[in-house]
């Protein structure tokens, strides 16, 4: 091993010291009552049966008859009782959960916030102190509490989460399971008293239970999850040399030039990703090949304009630098991940396509198992 390649100190403890970290399992929902607790639970009792040495360190059933008959035979670890404006109120036991170090522990609602005089202010930190000491620990979240989605949720429900947790928490979790049902369904619990009591249902129904709040923050949860997957993959893909494109997610690449029908395949592009709800990306090649016309001011301020365009729209942009336009797309693509590619037909002269070949025909060439349209020249 070369000295470029040995591990510095740091970098090897940190190493140890995530391989002695706990395992941290989250059950992710988009509202209160989709089932993220019952689940948790469900999941708690088939450890349970297999001889896994499981506690529950925290779970609020919110009197749910259904949710209460899943503790079963599950350990419960006594709360901490902590006296704050004169009144005893309980919280988890992060302590007692440490020195107990059973393999897993339950620890409902991570985004919850301690009363005043706890050991940490936020659950999350109690359940990051759980986690280093080798403790596996399984959680639930509703996706409005993300920080990162707070504005989003207020400008959707008109309500402020006041609760919120680091996106970094979520990134780090080892696993992520979304509880999803419709909204329907999820309205139908409610009326029915399952998820709060009958005299608060009408006025929940009125307000963040509204049908078009559901099914916004059911797309936001599900997106979000998406994104975690589309992160494991890449990292999955990086450690094993995987360059294939594998089209689990679609991702659009709208190439363009300084010609006049860059403006129509940018708006394609945008139709398509929106098509798709996916990621899209704009890209151009500044040619270094002997035989490319020379590069003038006019053609930065035309590209910078279609950027601009592409901006607004929702792309991300790109200005690559190459002597082959299309191995320059070609290698961004396989980059990105792309699964459809977006180009206008070539305005190339017959002695230009003689002289430099055809980068559409080359595009294709070093392109696997992307979908690539030609799009016709405005005349």
């Amino acid at each position: 091993m070369s000295e470029k390649d040995r591990l510095t100190p740091e970098e090897a403890l940190e190493i140890v010291n995530d391989q002695k970290r706990g395992h941290l399992k989250i059950f992710l929902g988009y509202a209160p009552g989709v089932g993220k607790t019952y689940s948790m639970l469900n999941e708690a009792n088939r450890r349970y049966k297999r001889g896994k040495d499981i506690v529950i360190g925290y779970v609020e059933s919110h009197q749910r008859a259904e949710t209460d008959s899943q503790i079963g035979s599950l350990e419960i670890i006594p709360r901490r009782n902590i006296l704050y404006n004169g009144m005893s109120m309980e919280e988890m036991d992060t302590d007692a959960i440490i020195e107990r170090s059973p393999q897993v522990v339950l620890v409902d609602e991570l985004a919850h916030t301690n009363v005043p005089g706890s050991k940490y202010a936020k659950r999350y930190e109690d359940v990051e102190e759980i986690l280093n000491h080798g403790i596996d620990v399984i959680s639930t979240l509703n996706v409005q509490h993300l920080e990162s989605l707070n504005d989003m949720v207020y400008d959707i429900t008109g309500i402020k989460v006041r609760e919120t947790i680091p996106d970094i928490v979520v990134e780090k979790a080892d696993e992520i399971v979304v509880v999803d049902i419709t909204p329907d369904a999820l309205q139908k619990r409610l009326k029915r008293g399952s998820v709060y009591k009958l005299d608060k249902v009408d006025q929940a129904l009125k307000n963040f239970f509204r049908k078009g709040n559901l099914n916004a923050l059911r797309e936001i949860a599900l997106r979000q999850t998406a994104e975690e997957v589309d992160e494991d993959m890449l990292e999955y893909m990086n450690e094993h040399g995987i360059k294939d494109n594998w089209q689990v997610a679609e991702k659009v690449l709208v190439c363009i030039s300084t010609g006049k029908s860059a403006t129509k395949l940018i708006r394609i592009g945008a139709r398509l990703s929106k098509r798709f709800k996916c990621d899209w990306y704009v890209a151009s090649v500044k040619c270094t090949n002997v035989f490319a016309p020379r590069y003038k001011k006019e053609h930065k301020e035309t590209l910078d304009k279609y950027f601009a365009l592409a901006k607004q729209l929702g792309a991300e942009t790109a200005e690559l630098i190459g002597e082959s336009i299309s191995g320059e797309l070609a290698k961004f693509a396989q980059e990105k991940h792309i699964t459809q590619i977006i180009v206008g037909h070539s305005a190339r002269t017959t002695l230009e396509t003689f002289l430099r070949g055809s980068t559409i025909t080359r595009l294709l060439k070093k392109t696997k198992n992307i979908a690539v349209y030609v799009i016709p020249n405005d005349k």
